[in-house]
């Protein structure tokens, strides 16, 4: 059939009698270098209403797909089952070859017989035919009970909302807004720039991080089409793709942001000095601050939980632009948006729990984010590593990998973190950079170097450096009374025990899901995988997409990278993003629960149950009703239902029911077998 050809739409109601087209892949020798699929496609033959059964090597390539169309055009048959691989991969596919031969799209089942039946049983190749008989019986049950479906359109609001404003989400921000999208990037924190402000260097080609970083604040502060809200938060979210309606509330900053000019004659004034939470306890501020200095925006903020309120920063000699607010008030904006980016980030992860290793105990115990600090520029100490206990620069230091990461029995996360190994190599690179005498250590279970240029930057770090990597993990960590630190450990590869005393110690401590990932779990309704992290639709196919349609995720808050992975993988989200945008509307496939009225008692137990909050309630017609765009079909609802008020479209119980018949009675044996 060629493109030019439009094909005429064949009208099938659902109470025709079903015509069954089956149609058995090999999937090269996936399928059918374990099972015999001519004699599995004859098998098919004996199936009632079935009226034609092929077979071939890949019914997805586009011959297999003609015949599929071919026999639909001819009017041979009005329904369609493929018995191939996992409808995750292909049902997309052949669903479309039948909407393109003018059949409806969900007149369509697929057996999967390979993940199901032949990938399983390699080795039992008669117990494999068995399953994929089965497999091929039971969805052609189900084909003879399918009724068409229509897909539904909602319309798209070409604005976009981003949660989080670090390196991911200032780069999806800038991508969409220069392709004319409204943004709104949202920041919990008084400037943008998230952990990468943090850093001195990036590896592997020691560039400066603020020297990347400050211009894509200033761009993103600047571009016209993104609407900055730092400070702030999102509390409530409602609606559906397309069509988010979400409240923002932004914090007071008790500084008017218009008014104030950033000279910082209050910072100068004020009395109140507190630990800054940017340096991570290693340095201080005062009660009004900026957290550094390349923050964008460069307006100050008052710290109310350590300011004082004498009134010194407020005086007129002081503040001329007469920017102090102490009674500032929260405030609330409401927005209306088409999709959503999450890229709230990472957490470093606690070591205080690992007692072993002395963190929070012994002050010369510091996590790598710590030392990062200590290493930058415009850290608390200037680039010039001290020891926290006397401020003396360290002769021998020694890192620790894998703190909280890759952890099996200790607790902590079972997940390699990905960048640890690679930022311990640069700080203790940078180090020996500054103190080329100084005696350097990384104790390592495995060194995974697995980006471009990561391994030979590794291996310079040895043959340049002279930084000793020790193969094995520490057993005790104690001080002596001069706050130096004694490990013991065992060298696996000499395969003896080793005592040596440093004069720091630096844990490499892992990326983890930030601590308020629940809230923004149940905020978004998007689920999270095993490791705390949001999960993605699918880990290959679609990375950036969660089971939200609309809501995309970018950066670590989908799983712990690097930042060229980070900025990638944020360009991939507002990709995802402006598509949705740009096509102006979005189908909602026909999958969604619906309500028998006449039978609903308004007892509203599915209202309360449903995890995707799609169910609302008519008071006057005292029953529930389902938002398909909103809806799943996950079935929560129509299991809970008790008057049996909730159908499920394409997989009602009389579908489900024909499945179950056929799986539990024993088939007859036919005479093309024998």
């Amino acid at each position: 059939m060629t493109e030019s050809r439009k094909v005429e739409q064949i009208k099938v109601t659902g109470k025709e009698k079903p015509k069954i087209g089956v149609y058995v892949c090999h999937c090269g020798i996936n399928i059918g270098g374990v099972i015999d699929v001519p004699k599995l496609a004859e098998y098919a033959k004996t199936l009632p209403d079935v009226v034609v059964s092929k077979e071939y090597s890949f019914m997805c390539s586009d011959i297999g797909q003609n015949m599929i169309k071919e026999d639909i055009e001819s009017g041979k048959i009005n329904r369609v089952v493929v018995a191939a691989c996992s409808p995750r991969m292909h049902e997309p596919t052949f669903r479309m070859a039948c909407k393109e031969a003018g059949l409806n799209q969900f007149l369509f089942e697929q057996a999967n017989i390979r993940e199901h039946a032949t990938w399983v049983n390699m080795k039992d190749s008669e117990g494999a035919y068995d399953i994929a008989k089965d497999h091929v019986r039971m969805a052609v049950a189900k084909a003879r009970q399918l009724k068409p479906l229509e897909v539904q359109k909602v319309e798209v609001e070409p604005t976009a909302l981003i949660i989080g404003a670090g390196i991911a989400g200032m780069n999806a921000a800038l991508d969409l807004a220069d392709e004319g999208y409204k943004v709104y990037l949202v920041e919990k924190s008084p400037t943008i720039g998230g952990h990468m402000a943090q850093l001195d260097k990036t590896f592997p080609t020691m560039d400066c991080s603020s020297c990347i970083l400050t211009p894509r604040m200033v761009d993103v502060a600047r571009n016209e089409n993104i609407e900055l809200l730092t400070y702030s938060e999102v509390e409530e979210v409602s609606g559906y793709v397309g069509n988010f309606n979400v409240r923002i509330k932004k914090k007071p900053h008790y500084i008017d942001q218009e008014a104030c000019t950033g000279c910082g004659a209050c910072v100068e004034s004020c009395p109140v000095t507190c630990g800054n939470e940017f340096d991570l306890g290693l340095g201080t501020r005062k009660a009004v601050y900026i957290p550094f200095p390349q923050a964008v925006p460069g307006q100050y903020t008052i710290d109310m939980d350590n300011c004082i309120k004498c009134g010194i920063c407020a005086r007129p000699e002081v503040c001329e632009p007469d920017a102090i607010r102490y009674d500032d008030k929260p405030e609330y904006i409401d927005i209306k948006v088409g999709t959503i980016i999450v890229a709230t980030g990472w957490d470093l992860y606690d070591p205080t729990e690992l007692e072993q290793y002395g963190y929070g105990r012994f002050p010369n115990v510091i996590t790598g984010l710590q030392m990062e600090r200590l290493l930058s520029s415009f850290g608390p100490l200037s680039g010039k590593p001290a020891r926290p206990s006397d401020l003396k620069a360290p002769h021998d230091i020694a890192f620790l990998q894998c703190v909280g990461s890759r952890n099996y029995r200790e607790g902590g996360n079972t997940y390699c973190s990905r960048v640890c190994c690679m930022y311990a190599t640069k700080q203790a690179r940078q180090y020996k950079e500054k103190h080329p005498e100084a005696n350097v250590y990384i104790f390592y279970m495995d060194i995974r170097a697995f980006g471009k240029g990561y391994e030979e930057f590794y291996e310079s770090a040895q043959r340049e450096y002279g930084i000793n990597y020790v193969r094995g993990r520490i057993a005790e960590v104690s001080e002596d009374e001069d706050h130096n630190i004694i490990i013991r450990a065992e060298d696996t590869v000499m395969q003896q025990p080793i005592e040596l005393k440093v004069d720091m110690f630096v844990l490499s401590c892992g990326l983890e899901a930030r601590r308020d990932s629940d809230e923004i779990s149940a905020l978004l309704s998007i689920q999270k995988s095993a490791d705390g992290f949001f999960m993605e639709a699918h880990p290959k196919l679609r990375p950036v997409d969660t089971l939200t349609n609309g809501i995309f995720v970018a950066g670590v808050a989908q799983g712990p990278k690097d930042i060229p992975d980070t900025v990638a993988q944020a360009k991939g989200a507002a990709s995802s993003a402006a598509a949705l945008m740009a096509k102006g509307e979005f189908e909602i496939e026909p999958y969604y629960s619906v309500v028998i009225e006449n039978l609903c008692s308004g007892c509203r137990s599915c209202q309360s149950l449903c995890p995707f909050g799609a169910i609302d309630f008519d008071e006057f017609k005292n029953v529930a009703v389902v938002n398909p765009a909103l809806c799943k079909g996950c079935g929560t609802c129509v299991a809970a239902c008790p008057s049996d008020a909730l159908r499920q479209n394409h997989f009602a119980d009389f579908q489900l029911n024909s499945i179950i018949n056929v799986a539990i009675e024993k088939p007859s044996s036919t005479k093309s077998e024998e």
